[in-house]
Order: C-alpha cells, then sequence, then structure tokens
C-alpha cells in the first residue's frame, strides 16, 4: 500500500462520527457553561425578590447599607448611615458580598 492510499483510507471517517462528536462537545459546553450561568442567575434574581425592609446588603460598588424601602419600581432606598439615603436598582446588589457580610455578622454573634 502506497502512502496515499493509507491517508485516503484515514480520510474516509463516518459522518456520523463526527455529528456524535460535534453532540458531545455542544453537550459539554451546555453542562459546564450555560447552566451554571443560568443557575446562578436564578438564585440572584430569587435573591432580589426575596429582600425586605431592615436587611443589611451590600452593592457591587462596594456600598454597604440597610435596605429602608422596597418600591414596586425595581429600586431601593438603601440607608448607609442614619438619615442618608440612596435610590438604588435591585440589579446592583451583590449576592456574594452581601451572603459573606451576613455570615461574618452571623459568626460574630
Amino acid at each position: 500500500m502506497t502512502t496515499l492510499s493509507i491517508f485516503l483510507q484515514a480520510q474516509q471517517t463516518s459522518p456520523y462520527y463526527s455529528m456524535i462528536l460535534l453532540g458531545g462537545m455542544v453537550l459539554v459546553f451546555w453542562l459546564f457553561m450555560i447552566r451554571p450561568q443560568a443557575k446562578k442567575a436564578k438564585m440572584a434574581k430569587q435573591f432580589q425578590e426575596n429582600m425586605q425592609k431592615g436587611d443589611k446588603i451590600v452593592t457591587i460598588a462596594g456600598i454597604h447599607g440597610s435596605v429602608n424601602k422596597v418600591n414596586e419600581d425595581g429600586t431601593i432606598s438603601l440607608e448607609t448611615s442614619p438619615g442618608s439615603y440612596l435610590k438604588i436598582e435591585k440589579s446592583a446588589i451583590s449576592m456574594e458580598w452581601t451572603a459573606q457580610l451576613n455570615k461574618a455578622a452571623a459568626a460574630a454573634k
């Protein structure tokens, strides 16, 4: 057999093999990239919807405060110091940093 005939035989793989390989790559991409991101977004939305007056939070900009009022338009009134209020979007609240703040406060008690 010549080198050319071996090369041609190697090139004639089944199209099903290529489809299975592509399907496997899409599955891996979905399992490791899309699914965890969607789950995290769902948890963040639930966290923002369950916010109540008096909750201590941290914004994505690092501003610490407590929720004074939850408005219907998707904003909250954040009390940063006594008598000082900021109006911010619910989406600007960091779920991770707020969890760390509350975890540290619970450990201190």
